[in-house]
């Protein structure tokens, strides 16, 4: 055959090579993958979620949730008046809105039509959108959201996330790791862990209702409540007011999102005496039995400067258990000179003050404890600071020194977290009591509750008084800073209270602060009360025993109808009508869980009475 001599020889060898080489690796390859197992296909990234937070008795008050922002492409959409019909009633927006917002953007591929739509929105949204044909042009971006079932409880403690799902106050905040750890490219997603706060939800709410009316009654700006275990340093309350709805976080106030009791400091007055009189006694730079001479005036000339502090009362001669009964500055300033500075601040920074509590929240304040070396240091520093002024704390560091007086002279760390746990449940971590170090012995904080017990029966603090149960206080009054003259204010006033109870083995500790109340602003005349209401509610809620109560003193003999204890077996039973010491025993079922909410007597149930008792029910009562 004669080769056309338009086709030269070489270019076709070269074409004839080429065939054969690409021939070549085609049949190496399939030789390769026909011999090769497949990989195997990518497995679905599994998605992480953020842990929940819960009270201590395993309420929600913080869970997980997803929210959607939802948009279309307005110049996809041919009918907007049909497309605004189907989509506005669901987003509970005007069709009108809607379709002029299409038409603005008419020559756009995207626009959001509304941002943040919970998950029942977007389910119903996104089945009348594919019923409608309208999948293709709509689109719905998914993004961790977060939802307080309990709004404004506890919402300081309890903080807020922000828009990318990180936290951005409050516990969400400082326990970022634990609610969300930080994933690794490349490393099995690690799930968020669940949180169990030790505030008890229903005792907080009661609480709260407590601190409004206070609030309202006295007109204040602003008011704090610390209830604390004062064996464990669990704190079982915590109330700053005004308060935030944690679902509506972003239209609140800076005042409403503040958390007062970690990050504001105060000086307070003369609740602090019980901790100037205990390191004054355990120095023993005074005794039980030495006496100071009120006179209405402290005056004490030092060098060039003259010291004069006025009290509110010609006392007369009075021991430290009278000086704490009424409260009186003139005795406090002659005892603060039997004790050297150091010795007697060494004793304060040991109680937590001019120091961070260390809890697990952020923004702790450490206030303000001055020393010697000081620049603004004087003569009448340490008389000053003994009567609980020229000394800045916080709510938190109060009731953190306040758990050396209740311990026998060990303080213990205050803590927000109960236990952890993971995300199937499974316990990480139990709180266990951590003890500091002992700042006072036993007989000196014992006979600091024996005063502040007297201060409760006869003193200043006569209006938180129980007849029931025994219960130690300590009022105190002090001018607040005022800004612009750099001086106190004559108007605004701190009115504090702390109290401790049982006196005879203490359990709990309760401090309360009221800031620039109108009118009234004696703490014995306006917190005294509250201390009085709130222990009551406490008392109640715990099922503490009322052992002073006079019906157990009464010395005649009274014949009652026994009450037979409560049964659960076969049927959930009628409680009804019964009072919730009646009911405190069934506590002790294991298998059986039994939530009491309230205080008095039972008004509803669920389950209905007569429902048949299964394993690990929950049986929950409300009382009133």
């Amino acid at each position: 055959m004669q080769v056309n001599g338009y086709i030269k020889k070489g270019p076709l060898i070269f074409l004839i090579i080429c065939a054969i080489l690409f021939s070549s690796y085609v049949l190496i390859e399939y030789g390769f993958f026909a011999v090769t197992e497949p990989p195997a296909p990518l497995a679905e990234q599994e998605d992480v979620q953020r842990g929940s937070i819960l009270d201590r008795n395993g309420k929600a008050l913080a869970v997980p949730t997803a929210f959607y922002h939802f948009g279309a492409s307005p110049q996809s959409i041919k009918n907007k008046e049909e497309f605004a019909q189907i989509v506005g009633p669901i987003l509970n927006e005007s069709e009108k809105s809607i379709i002029d917002l299409l038409k603005k953007n008419e020559n756009s591929s995207f626009v959001y039509i509304k941002k943040k739509i919970d998950s029942n929105t977007y389910e119903e949204l996104r089945k009348a959108c594919s019923k409608n044909g309208y999948s293709a042009v709509v689109k719905f971006d998914k993004l961790p959201g977060r939802v307080y079932p309990e709004n404004e409880l506890a919402s300081q403690l309890i903080g807020f996330v922000g828009a990318d799902g990180q936290g951005l106050a409050g516990i969400e905040y400082s326990m970022q790791e634990t609610l969300l750890p930080s994933q690794k490219e490349g490393e099995n997603p690690i799930q968020g862990k669940n949180i169990y706060l030790t505030i008890d939800a229903n005792l907080q709410s009661n609480l709260e209702k407590i601190a409004h009316e206070a609030m309202e009654t006295t007109q204040a700006e602003s008011m704090m409540l610390i209830a604390t275990e004062a064996k464990t340093g669990e704190v079982l309350s915590y109330i700053s007011l005004p308060s935030a709805n944690l679902n509506d976080f972003s239209s609140a106030s800076k005042t409403e999102l503040k958390n007062k009791p970690a990050s504001d400091s105060y000086e307070p007055g003369s609740v602090f005496k019980i901790f100037s009189v205990a390191s004054f006694l355990d120095t023993d730079s005074i005794t039980t039995k030495d006496i100071f001479n009120c006179d209405g005036i402290y005056s004490k000339k030092t060098g060039r400067e003259t010291i004069r502090i006025t009290c509110l009362g010609h006392h007369g001669w009075e021991t430290a258990r009278e000086a704490l009964k009424y409260s009186c500055n003139d005795a406090l300033a002659q005892m603060s000179e039997k004790i050297d500075s150091e010795p007697f601040l060494a004793k304060l920074h040991q109680l937590g003050f001019g120091e961070r509590p260390g809890t697990e929240i952020s923004g702790e304040t450490p206030g303000v404890l001055r020393n010697p070396n000081d620049r603004l240091w004087s003569a009448r520093s340490k008389p000053t600071i003994a009567i609980g002024q020229e000394i800045t704390v916080s709510a938190l560091q109060m009731v953190q020194a306040a758990t050396a007086i209740a311990n026998g002279g060990i303080p213990v760390q205050l803590t927000f977290v109960n236990k952890i746990t993971d995300y199937e449940g499974r316990e990480e971590f139990v709180h266990t009591p951590a003890l500091r170090n002992r700042v006072f012995k036993k007989e000196t904080t014992d006979y600091i509750l024996d005063c502040m017990e007297t201060v409760a029966t006869s003193g200043t603090g006569a209006k938180s008084r129980l007849e029931d149960v025994s219960m130690g206080v300590k009022t105190g009054t002090a001018q607040m800073a005022d800004p612009v003259t750099g001086g106190y204010s004559t108007t605004d006033f701190v009115s504090n209270c702390m109290a401790i109870f049982p006196i005879e083995n203490p359990e709990i500790i309760l401090y309360i602060v009221i800031e620039k109340a109108k009118g009234e602003t004696y703490a014995g005349r306006i917190v005294a009360p509250v201390i009085k209401q709130a222990a009551d509610v406490i008392i109640d809620h715990l099922g503490m025993s009322r052992g002073k109560a006079s019906s157990l003193a009464h010395s005649g003999q009274v014949s009652i109808a026994g009450t037979k204890p409560i049964a659960l077996e076969g049927t959930v039973p009628d409680f009804r009508g019964m009072p919730k010491r009646q009911l405190l025993p069934l506590l002790n079922y294991k298998n059986i869980r039994i939530k009491i909410n309230g205080d008095g007597w039972v008004k509803t149930q669920d389950p209905a009475p007569g429902t048949p008792l299964s394993e690990n029910m929950e049986i929950e009562l409300y009382l009133e």
